[in-house]
């Protein structure tokens, strides 16, 4: 669950970094114009046609994952829809249900729009989002959701750097080195992209192995910040990843809530501590004392 939760943070940080984004997904599915190669961080540019937005309903305290509005028209346009987008990367049997009635709910708030585009990105088209056979009204509103298979997507010929960068999440691991030499042939700009989904797709590869496989020599990087500070989150990855498979041998398996509040944490005093537990208590314990 926990790989689930750092897909989907990297994926949407791709969407607020670089927003037009979704302007390439959009021309996938065949509607719309895809702007022209888009740039991340700050350097890209200020003209962008869309931006990224988390959008709350507040009356239910439930954050939808995220809405990409035009700058030129906040009615939204056929070109230009207002594009609510979610990442589905489970099988989950609600979800449809769900996504329905957050579609009508955000139109209820947002009266406003009158071109919207609900995009759903999935791994692939076998994933189980539904109980059974759904209402007819629901299925009628489901009908004009875009659904997106990263496999799909990973197929084509020649596709645009940034829309490969998307199917790196999900492509074999035996794929995963390649597929990141291709992308950064054609767009070295996108290596802080590329990297923190090489450490989570080959986590029995040192950061350094990794590096290279990047076509970044670690002898050359020694020298820059950036590239002292991957080297460091990569570690501190590989710690986490250690402390965590040690955990759960010696206290059993931990939960979702358990293993966020182990991430969170500088992990040397842990990687010392783990050694004198016996059992899940004294993780508790120890968290009780080092979190507060």
């Amino acid at each position: 669950m926990e790989a689930a939760v750092k897909t989907d943070h990297w994926f949407y940080s791709l969407f607020q970094d670089a927003p037009d984004l979704i302007t390439l997904l959009l021309h996938a599915a065949g509607l719309g114009m895809a702007s022209a190669a888009p740039k991340l961080g700050p350097d890209s540019p200020g003209d962008q046609l869309y931006r990224f937005e988390a959008v709350e309903f507040k009356a239910a305290n439930h954050r939808l994952d995220g809405v990409l509005l035009p700058r030129q028209s906040e009615t939204g346009t056929p070109q230009h829809p207002v594009v609510k987008l979610e990442l589905q990367m489970h099988s989950k049997p609600g979800f449809k249900h769900r996504l329905g009635a957050q579609t009508l709910r955000f139109l209820q708030l947002h009266p406003q729009v009158q071109f919207l585009a609900v995009v759903v990105v999935v791994p692939h088209r076998r994933l189980n989002l539904s109980p059974g056979p759904l209402p007819r009204q629901l299925q009628q509103l489901l009908d004009e959701v875009i659904w997106l298979s990263l496999e799909e997507l990973g197929s084509q010929p020649d596709i645009d750097p940034l829309l490969n960068l998307l199917t790196l999440s999900v492509r074999p691991e035996l794929e995963a080195a390649a597929n990141a030499q291709q992308i950064l042939e054609r767009r070295p700009d996108l290596l802080s992209a590329v990297l923190p989904m090489l450490f989570e797709r080959l986590p029995t590869l040192t950061p350094e192995e990794i590096m290279v496989i990047a076509g970044m020599p670690t002898e050359q990087l020694r020298h820059t910040r950036a590239a002292q500070m991957l080297l460091d989150e990569g570690r501190q990855e590989e710690a986490a990843n250690l402390a965590l498979r040690q955990l759960n041998r010696r206290c059993g398996p931990l939960s979702e809530a358990t293993t966020a509040r182990i991430q969170a944490l500088r992990l040397e005093a842990l990687a010392d501590a783990l050694l004198d537990f016996r059992d899940g208590a004294d993780l508790d314990a120890w968290l009780a004392q080092h979190t507060g």
